[in-house]
């Protein structure tokens, strides 16, 4: 279970296909703190640390499925991924809940600098059926874009804005997302049960 505050916009120095697998070799400054087995999202996906390296570089590997609904399989050497270990019991839970669990992506159709922050534009294409069952986005509700935990706003049926302030600019990867960069999105989880009771309670 994450937060959404990412920890470090670490970069990529290796990546590798395996069949439908992908190997990520990430370099950051926590990697001596990880152990084998211990979950990491990677720009909002949980995956599970498999080698740690002398470098302060560790492996996680990808399969097919998690590729096909996220951007992991667009990263190069080079790339930064924006990094958050699981969320501590004993803490406070400044973002929302997030499992790492990525719903689909999203393009990026617009960026403008607006008082101070940059206002980024994303649509996303959820079938009809999906977006019922709470894949969707409300107006002030909660989003993860790239494991980023933020607040909703101009919400439609397939887009909503996002305001990142300088900090979160400086300290993710949103330094790099420009119109027509694929990011990672999961919609609220609190979201989707309330839609999935509503459609028990309509079904009984």
């Amino acid at each position: 279970m994450f937060s959404g505050i990412v920890e470090e916009a670490a970069q990529v120095v290796a990546a590798e296909r395996d069949g439908g697998n992908l190997s990520l070799r990430v370099k950051c400054s926590f990697a001596d703190e990880l152990k084998i087995d211990q979950s990491v999202a990677h720009n909002g996906v949980c995956l599970t640390v498999v080698e740690l390296h002398p470098d302060d570089t560790y492996t996680v590997t990808a399969i097919q499925e998690t590729l096909d609904r996220s951007n992991l399989g667009d990263l190069r050497p080079g790339d930064a991924v924006n990094l958050e270990r699981s969320m501590l019991m004993n803490g406070r839970l400044d973002g929302h809940i997030v499992q790492g669990h990525v719903d689909t992506t999203a393009l990026c159709t617009k960026v403008e600098e607006v008082d101070g922050s940059t206002y980024f534009t994303f649509r996303y294409d959820v079938p009809r059926e999906m977006a019922l069952k709470g894949y969707m986005t409300v107006e002030k509700g909660s989003v993860t874009v790239n494991g980023v935990s933020l607040t909703v706003c101009d919400s439609t049926t397939d887009s909503f804005r996002v305001a990142i302030i300088p900090y979160t600019f400086e300290h993710t990867n949103f330094c790099r997302v420009r119109e027509g960069s694929r990011v990672n999105i999961e919609f609220d989880i609190v979201g989707k049960y309330l839609a999935r009771l509503r459609e028990l309670e309509a079904m009984s």
